[in-house]
């Protein structure tokens, strides 16, 4: 995965709104590799832009999934949003999922030819 995939990835990622989360599957889905969960985890951890809301993309079913050995402050983060978030997960996950439309995207990420 190259850098026209990291930026997918980061497109996806900026446009998650404050106050809710989604997926480390769900943003691979909306940037075009539907089965790169593991690399959209990679783009997250390399990620240094504090542009992008890298502690709103957590792992499927709630669980906070990784920060480095940061947790603690992906999980404060997240409080200072609004979310009711427990030690390893948030609560209330279906009621703050972005589903970021997958199924009928507006505008529709594509790779770029290299």
């Amino acid at each position: 995965m190259g850098s026209a995939f990291r930026a997918r990835v980061l497109a996806v990622v900026r446009r998650i709104p404050p106050g809710r989360v989604t997926t480390y599957g769900d943003v691979a889905m909306l940037a075009g590799a539907p089965r790169a969960a593991r690399a959209v985890g990679t783009v997250m951890r390399t990620c240094r832009d504090p542009r992008v809301p890298c502690h709103r993309v957590i792992a499927a079913g709630g669980g906070l999934g990784g920060y480095g050995a940061f947790l603690h402050i992906k999980r404060e983060l997240l409080r200072k949003e609004g979310l009711d978030v427990g030690m390893t997960r948030v609560r209330r996950f279906s009621d703050v999922h972005w589903p970021g439309n997958l199924r009928y995207p507006k505008r529709r990420l594509t790779r770029q030819k290299t």
